[in-house]
């Protein structure tokens, strides 16, 4: 058989996918946070507003953009106008956009949201202006600016070309008033009120840069698993294909072999992204080294960390990224069989992937003589059993198997004997949605982003005392503060930030002085966290450390199997050790006590659980330990006052 054939048939695929052109579109945010603020109803608006007005455009639904916090988010492409992305979008809203922008052809104020990208050179004429005082203190000067732009727009005759639009978010914080020109994405920040003058004559008249005003600053973010989301229907097969779905594993299957897929792997720097960080490439040759008559492969999408979001944003947004990923991992190891282990709590994800895998099927993506290359493939959902402890692979094999879902002692490990006791690979939903990419643009663009031992990019759901929560996608070694301050936008009510805890209950708790630090697996294992899936929760210093530590060993013990010992006597006396000093009844005795019983936990627990779940605790001691001994030597009364205090709303400080 000749190695072209799966790519000769892939090709024909592709000729098949209707290329269709929409003039007009809008596009809706329909993941679950988009459906819980209401984007279900907005699609009924839309299609009403649209048939009563004659407006023709194609509505689409697509996962989120990242925006949480902007939730429901519509995106529209209207003629003569480059796509125009709208947040906190309500049903009166709907009806004003497709009156107003649709058929009036105006963009409406204070709902518009900039686009990530910023160029530092002027192509075509612009004819938006967007416009935002990106202060976030004294007065709003967003209305005064634009009233200037108009009237110097007026000035050199331009108003009817350019439109002046006050922004919703321009993803750029405490860098005074800014000004944006699309379709080009030209920056300007710290505008003053006499430089608007400049700017319409100079930037928009005679098309030339002013540069002491320039943003030179591009977004944090590189979106490589988020690539999709938001820009694809996550139920269409053919919006997948049109946006590249599939095309890497062609050629995997078509112009290379096993072997080479895994080193393309490796040579990437791809670790797994579900918490250890294991080279994934290396995963999957000890997988494939093993001899076997059969072997596994599964997705692990049981997410189970408070707070998180990513591995569902991922599935609901681009389920075919994660297929294709599986299926590509299952070649190069050589499994006939993939599950997608998916947490029963995600219904939407779960209902996406099992529309993925259909549509896949359909098109010979998946079955039997995949794409005519004589390799068949089977893929299978099954549903988390509702515990945390089954994220860990030996734990969700048995729930898989229908089994009680508590670990095993490793080794063996999975590779070498894990489902029904054959060989099986496990990779996370980040992890996988990563291979396409990789296979497309080649090992060494992977490689080439990221710090150290850490490569490619890294999502994380950062959440908490942050004035923007959302999900955000950045090269490995960006620094936590640049993610809090540049793409978040800093912390809620410009409180001073205490500390920011990565890897959920599983992770650590780092200082304002360590915030600095670029994010590798390596340096936040120095500073007693890891990176864990991607939970980033930020706490400010209203925030007491003893409490969160608490909340979330209290997390760990009430997930824990019970099967060993260590975790589940150890994790129920650090408990009550915690919970005695928080009611003002500790010791420096119980600190002691609280330092042997980690130890034991970190060394004797049986799985990664019991092993992690002092982390939140040594890591608070070891940065806050203070806040242990203000309720030691407070004693009761302490705690008694502060506990008033706070739910009088008033400060820690005040608290004290």
């Amino acid at each position: 058989m000749p190695e072209s054939v799966p790519v000769k048939a892939f090709q024909e695929l592709l000729d098949a996918v209707p290329q269709v052109l929409f003039e007009q579109w809008i596009r809706i945010g329909m993941d679950t946070g988009g459906i819980a603020a209401g984007a279900d109803r907005l699609w009924d608006v839309f299609e009403k507003e649209c048939a009563v007005t004659g407006v023709e455009a194609v509505l689409q639904r697509t996962g989120t953009c990242g925006y949480a916090y902007l939730d429901p988010l519509v995106e529209l492409k209207s003629s003569g106008h480059a796509p125009v992305l709208y947040g906190c979008v309500d049903e009166p809203l709907a009806v004003r956009i497709v009156r107003e922008h649709l058929l009036g052809g105006r963009l409406i104020d204070d709902f518009v949201v900039a686009p990530r990208r910023r160029s530092k050179d002027l192509g075509e004429a612009d004819n938006i202006v967007l416009v935002k005082d990106s202060s976030c203190e004294g007065e709003d000067r967003t209305a005064t600016a634009q009233s200037l732009l108009l009237k110097a727009l007026r000035h050199h005759g331009l108003q009817d070309r350019v439109q002046v639009v006050r922004a919703l978010d321009m993803g750029i914080y405490k860098e005074g008033l800014v000004v944006q020109l699309l379709p080009s994405g030209v920056t300007y920040t710290n505008v003053l009120n006499r430089d608007l003058e400049r700017i319409v004559e100079q930037s928009i008249r005679d098309r030339a840069i002013v540069e002491d005003l320039l943003f030179n600053e591009p977004d944090p973010q590189t979106r490589i698993v988020l690539r999709n989301c938001g820009s694809i229907d996550p139920e269409c097969l053919d919006d997948a294909l049109r946006h590249g779905a599939y095309a890497g594993f062609a050629r995997a299957l078509g112009q290379g072999s096993p072997g080479q897929t895994i080193d393309c792997i490796r040579e990437s720097g791809l670790r797994g992204r579900g918490g250890a960080g294991f080279p994934t490439g290396t995963k999957w040759k000890l997988t494939r080294d093993v001899e076997a008559d059969l072997r596994y492969v599964i997705c692990n999408a049981d997410e189970g960390d408070p707070g998180a979001f990513m591995d569902r944003s991922i599935l609901e947004g681009d389920p075919h990224s994660v297929l294709e990923g599986l299926m590509t991992a299952a070649y190069a190891i050589g499994a006939g069989k993939g599950y997608f282990y998916i947490r029963a709590e995600y219904p939407l994800a779960v209902k996406r992937v099992e529309l993925a895998i259909a549509a896949a099927r359909k098109r010979g993506l998946l079955g039997k003589n995949i794409l005519g290359s004589g390799w068949d493939f089977e893929v299978e959902v099954r549903l988390g059993a509702g515990a945390f402890v089954c994220g860990e692979e030996t734990a969700l094999i048995a729930s898989i198997e229908g089994k009680r879902g508590s670990p095993h002692p490793r080794p063996p490990y999975p590779s070498v004997k894990g489902l029904w006791g054959k060989p099986t690979c496990i990779n996370n939903v980040e992890t996988l949605a990563s291979v396409p990419w990789i296979l497309t643009n080649g090992a060494k663009a992977y490689e080439s982003l990221g710090s150290g031992n850490s490569r490619g990019t890294k999502v994380f759901a950062v959440t908490g005392k942050v004035r923007n929560p959302q999900l955000v996608e950045v090269p490995m070694g960006t620094t936590v503060s640049d993610i809090i301050y540049k793409v978040c936008g800093g912390v809620q009510d410009d409180v001073p930030i205490k500390g920011v805890q990565t890897g959920g209950p599983s992770g650590g708790i780092l200082p304002e002085k360590h915030l600095e630090t670029p994010i590798t697996y390596e340096n936040l294992q120095k500073l007693g966290s890891i990176m864990g899936s991607g939970g980033m929760l930020v706490m400010d210093e209203n925030d007491c450390m003893v409490d969160v530590s608490a909340f979330y060993l209290k997390f760990c013990v009430d997930e824990s199997c019970g099967k060993c010992a260590p975790c589940r006597v150890g994790g129920y006396q650090m408990l009550q050790l915690l919970l005695k000093i928080s009611r003002g009844r500790g010791s420096e005795d119980d600190l002691v006590q609280i330092d042997r019983i980690c130890e034991a936990m970190q060394s004797a627990s049986l799985c990664g659980l019991g092993q992690t779940a002092p982390n939140p605790v040594l890591s608070s001691l070891r940065f806050f330990r203070d806040e242990y001994s203000a309720y030691i030597e407070g004693g009761t009364s302490y705690a008694r006052k502060r506990k008033k205090a706070l739910s009088e709303g008033k400060s820690m400080k005040e608290a004290v």
